[in-house]
């Protein structure tokens, strides 16, 4: 035969548990109080919908907060729908029994859309966070008025209140333990309804204290112990002026109380957008975000059907200057509520981190929280939100785009980086986010251009994006990577942000376009075919040349090539078309915290390109034809390597003896012979033949030298 039993409750150890392990911060008490209050006044509100004589007994609808430094008490009381004697006992003396979640069940059948707090049961138990004791003074229509009284313990004491009539609802008495006595400040009691309850539908109003200052006639008596000289002196002055004498009056202080309300700003989310102007929207932002500037642009919008929730997002003006410091920094700006009440605002799933400079409120009804309602529980509903709040930013900064071209500008100046951010981590918009993107190219002046304004000028024959990395724009304008380009009459974008590197790594093509990098290997530019001839002559005459500044480089280069890249330049070093550019190796080397080893096989490989038209080349074709040892095109070629590894964007493996050649180039200008050079001391300890690379010029190779100059 099978027996059932009951589960038996240990009522001290589970009302410990619910006190100190539901809840990581002291502070949620007064949450969770002023959420209860909230409810209660919804529940009389509903009801009042049908009849109306319900708030005859207190019209107003409101939650007040008493301070009471002399008793250690703080008082939360509500105007709300009350609790009779059987709802003492059954939802007070209940541990985890809602009412709030029995009201709902019961309007489940029915079609009204009303959404209150509660569901858990166990709010109540937070006062204990702070209290030893907790008084519930509670009055309901259709009952007395009652005092519900327990120290946490397993029992509590329910008597009728002879005492003064509250009207109707609950008021709480909490006794303060006293290394709670913090939250008797009226400062800290403001910051906590700023933090979690500013959006509560109900006024919240603080019992104030102030002390002003006030003009008091003197007292007869007091007025009469004056010394004699200042009897004589004010006889002599009344004389004087003919007056009557005035009544004396000093300043004393006093103690004024007042009702303060701490939750002016209302929830304009929960309104029409279209019934929002946007002063109501600059000074929700200010209020929400404590910026001194308006916000650039803002996106209110609600989301219905399977989930609910509704969103204001605000673009700020500026980045804020430690926005991508990271470490202790919180993830984003949006603050999340449930509800209308304050839940988190570092909640990683909601938004990615390439929007985190966005601001903003999201509330929903329908996330699920845990107990204490401090955290989310995982849940897909989070990626749905997370989905939809970029959806709707990316619309923003477009429709910013399009609309107005001067903001765009101001928003672009702030957070170009971010968007570039965004190519590199969100596959899944990387498209949308690429049409944000602008840059300054070779033909749009001192404007920005975007990837689609570049489409549509593009070559017939063009079937890529060009762009160059550098440094700065001045050094991309000037590089000898882009001489043919410009002279073509091709467009060039000039990618000179450090971010762009990452960007571009991902973003492979735009439009069906593939983006090419102007700095590697493997350009091919649209030529006509006399121009395709003319170059495969100038690559079998420049072969020999190639062979011998290979043997002469060695390691220092992968291969010597023709290349009709470059107009003005002799040479150029171009990298592997999947390595890292001399940008990007810059980039790399400039990081403290680098990891040396990824170096060894993402560094660029080079490969030196010659210009078979530039003048310096066609002498040096000579001489090798000429003599394929002479000793002078060793010299050259080894300054025109140097050369070619600052054009190019990369550092010198060796300055020293890059500075000697040059020297000895000014030397040669000069006309002054190497004899003439003060001799060096050779310093201890150093190693002899550090001018092996550089050896002395024949006889009559300075003429020579002269006529490549």
């Amino acid at each position: 035969m099978t027996e059932q039993y009951h589960f038996q409750a240990e009522i001290n150890e589970l009302m410990s548990l619910i006190i100190n392990t539901f809840y990581s911060n002291k502070e949620v008490f007064l949450r969770e109080l002023i959420s209860n209050a909230s409810d209660a006044l919804d529940k009389i509100r509903y009801q009042a919908l049908t009849d109306k004589s319900l708030m005859d007994s207190c019209p107003d609808m409101h939650v007040q907060l008493i301070p009471d430094k002399e008793n250690k008490t703080l008082t939360v009381q509500d105007t709300g729908i009350g609790m009779t004697k059987s709802d003492l006992v059954n939802c007070l003396g209940t541990i985890a029994r809602s009412g709030t979640r029995g009201f709902m069940e019961a309007l489940k059948q029915g079609t009204a859309d009303f959404s209150m707090i509660g569901q858990f049961g166990v709010g109540f138990y937070s006062a204990y966070l702070v209290a030893d004791r907790v008084q519930v003074i509670t009055k309901h229509n259709d009952d007395e008025q009652y005092i519900w009284e327990s120290a946490a313990g397993g029992t509590f004491t329910i008597r009728k209140d002879d005492g003064p009539s509250i009207g109707r609802g609950a008021k709480m008495i909490l006794f303060l333990k006293d290394d709670q006595l913090e939250y008797l400040e009226e400062s800290r009691l403001k910051e906590l309804v700023k933090k979690h309850s500013e959006f509560v539908s109900y006024p919240i109003q603080l019992y104030t204290t102030k002390e002003v200052e006030k003009e008091v006639e003197v007292e007869e008596e007091e007025s009469e112990k004056k010394d004699d000289e200042e009897k004589k002196a004010d006889i002599e002055d009344d004389k004087e002026d003919g007056e009557e004498k005035q009544k004396k009056t000093k300043t004393v202080k006093e103690v004024q109380h007042d009702w303060e309300t701490c939750n002016p700003n209302k929830p304009i989310w929960t309104r029409d957008p279209k019934d929002v102007t946007q002063e109501e929207y600059a000074k929700f932002y200010k209020a929400i975000t404590n910026d001194w500037e308006e916000h650039l642009a803002v996106k209110h919008f609600s989301v219905e059907g399977k989930l609910e929730f509704r969103a204001v997002l605000y673009c700020p003006k500026r980045a804020p200057f430690d926005m991508f410091e990271g470490g202790k920094k919180k993830m984003n700006n949006l603050k999340l509520y449930v509800k209308r009440v304050f839940i988190m605002d570092n909640c990683e799933e909601l938004c990615p981190e390439w929007l985190s400079f966005i601001k903003g409120i999201v509330d929903s009804d329908d996330l699920p929280l845990n107990i204490s309602r401090e955290m989310l529980q995982q849940n897909r509903i989070l990626g749905v939100i997370r989905k939809n709040i970029v959806k709707k930013c990316i619309e923003l900064f477009t429709t910013m785009a399009e609309e107005n071209k001067e903001d765009y500008k101001k928003f672009y100046e702030s957070f170009s980086k971010n968007l570039k951010f965004g190519i590199h981590e969100d596959s899944q918009n990387r498209g949308k986010i690429a049409d944000l993107l602008r840059y300054h190219s070779n033909k749009s002046g001192e404007e920005l251009t975007s990837l689609k304004d570049y489409v549509t000028r593009m070559h017939e024959k063009q079937d890529s994006i060009y762009f160059i990395t550098g440094e700065s724009r001045q050094a991309v304008e000037n590089s000898p990577f882009i001489e043919n380009i410009k002279k073509k009459g091709l467009e060039v974008l000039y990618m000179t942000d450090p971010i762009d590197e990452y960007a571009v790594q991902q973003l492979k093509e735009y439009d069906g376009k593939k983006l090419v990098c102007v700095t590697k290997e493997g350009l091919k530019l649209p030529m006509s075919d006399e121009e395709e001839k003319e170059e495969e002559e100038n690559k079998k005459s420049v072969e020999k040349l190639c062979t011998a500044i290979k043997e002469i480089l060695g390691d220092k280069v992968e291969k010597v090539v023709s290349s009709n890249r470059m107009v003005q330049s002799p040479c150029l070093l171009v990298t592997s078309e999947f390595g890292w550019s001399a940008n990007m190796e810059r980039i790399m080397k400039a990081q403290a915290l680098r990891d040396g080893s990824m170096s060894s096989y993402m560094v660029a490989k080079k490969t030196l390109e010659i210009n078979p038209q530039h003048s310096i080349v066609k002498e040096l074709r000579r001489r090798v034809e000429a003599d394929a040892s002479d000793k002078s095109v060793r010299d050259l070629t080894h300054l025109l390597m140097d050369t070619a590894l600052l054009s190019s964007g990369f550092s010198l493996g060796d300055p020293n003896s890059f500075a000697k050649r040059i020297h000895r180039m000014i030397g040669l200008g000069l006309g002054l012979d190497e004899a003439d050079a003060p001799e060096e001391e050779k310093v201890e300890g150093e190693v002899d033949g550090g001018d092996d690379d550089l050896p002395d010029l024949e006889d009559g190779d300075d003429e020579a030298m002269e006529s490549v100059d």
